[in-house]
């Protein structure tokens, strides 16, 4: 039986004109700590880290317990068996790549299994850069050096703070499918720091929201999106729904994946994924339009019944609607068009999607939950 490696985490703390009230939990598979920049993403990770101690609380990591105020538990940083990987690699400059890697299990308590050192270095593709100085490395690589090195510490949580952010879009695209494969392969939870939305719904299987030092809502990725009081919070722009899908088809003389859900079916771009792979993806809201009839001789594949749920008005010339197939899903239309057509709760309409509208950019592999099926 599989350690229990849930990470639970319920604290306070009040320094300098900042408090946080924070409290989640976190199970197997990749969970996103999501939020505008100086929310307290990183705070809130320092403290299940022990690089920041809080006022008062609880944090476990299945029956260990890393702090606990009420009994004076407290487990110092160095002896939490937790990886952490920052911003910028923070490799030693002095060493190869096979010495930064090495250097990590060092510090493993006696008689603890040392991980393998080869199938990590396959893992995160390493082979040919083991005899390279970090001088000589690329920002993606020199960040898939330090993933390595946190694994070979064999933790049993991986902190992951904002990994991406100081790579360009060439190379976060280049270390993106190695954190998925971490996700799906390393057995290793994982807590991700990110304010990009666009790597939270490929990545993240849980969210968990920290907004002004509070976590203000968890769930997964597909119920956190689906609600139209948190758009505030994910971001009004990159507003939309995230669905969990299954590949059905391909279409090769159009180049297109036919992708199953709840019994429905979407048209996208061809997908390089076999049938039966399960995927993420995401459909933005302005790609979302509405019509009271099933429209006909239309270059749109995707038409899809639908009813309405909720709708969301402001003082601006857009609304979003909260739509019914069977699943959430968003549509953002005009004002005027929301009059024109009588939208209201519990009205049927058509949701109309482009094809070309779901890019790779939309989808996510299926994370944990994939294997658990």
């Amino acid at each position: 039986m599989a350690a229990d490696n849930t990470l639970t985490v319920n604290v306070a703390l009040a320094r300098h004109g900042f408090a946080m009230e924070a409290s989640f939990a976190a199970v197997a598979g990749l969970t996103a700590l999501f939020g505008r920049s100086g929310a307290g993403k990183t705070t809130l990770a320092n403290l299940i880290a022990g690089l920041e101690r809080p006022a008062r609380g609880h944090i476990s990591i299945g029956d260990r317990v890393l702090f606990d105020s009420e009994s004076g538990a407290w487990v110092p940083p160095e002896k939490r068996r937790i990886g952490y990987v920052f911003q910028e690699g923070r490799l030693f400059p002095h060493l190869s790549v096979r010495g930064n890697l090495e250097y990590a299990p060092r510090f493993l308590p006696a008689g603890t299994a040392r991980p393998d050192f080869d199938e990590i270095v396959a893992l995160l593709n390493l082979r040919s850069l083991l005899s390279r100085r970090p001088q000589r490395l690329s920002g993606g690589e020199k960040q898939r050096v330090a993933i390595g090195r946190a694994l070979l510490a064999q933790p049993s949580l991986l902190i992951m703070d904002e990994p991406l952010a100081s790579l360009d879009a060439m190379h976060k695209a280049e270390i993106l499918p190695y954190i998925e494969r971490l996700r799906d392969e390393a057995a290793v939870p994982i807590v991700y720091v990110s304010h990009a939305i666009s790597e939270v719904v490929r990545l993240a299987d849980t969210m968990v929201i920290v907004d002004d030092g509070r976590t203000v809502a968890s769930g997964s990725v597909e119920e956190i999106m689906g609600c139209l009081d948190l758009r505030p919070l994910t971001g009004r722009y990159e507003a939309g729904a995230v669905l969990a899908v299954t590949v059905r088809g391909h279409d090769k003389t159009f180049g297109l994946t036919e992708l199953g859900f709840s019994g429905r079916r979407l048209w996208v771009p061809a997908i390089d994924a076999p049938l039966g792979d399960a995927l993420r993806i995401r459909i933005r809201a302005r790609d979302v339009a509405l019509s009271l009839t099933e429209p006909a001789d239309t270059s749109l594949l995707n038409i899809l019944p639908a009813t309405v749920r909720e709708i969301a008005e402001t003082d601006g010339p857009q609304v979003e609607v909260l739509l019914d197939v069977d699943v959430p899903l968003i549509a953002r239309i005009t004002r005027k068009s929301l009059a024109a057509l009588d939208l209201r709760p519990g009205k049927p309409v058509y949701a109309l999607i482009k094809a070309a509208a779901i890019d790779r950019q939309s989808l996510g592999m299926g994370g944990s939950r994939k294997r658990r099926k």
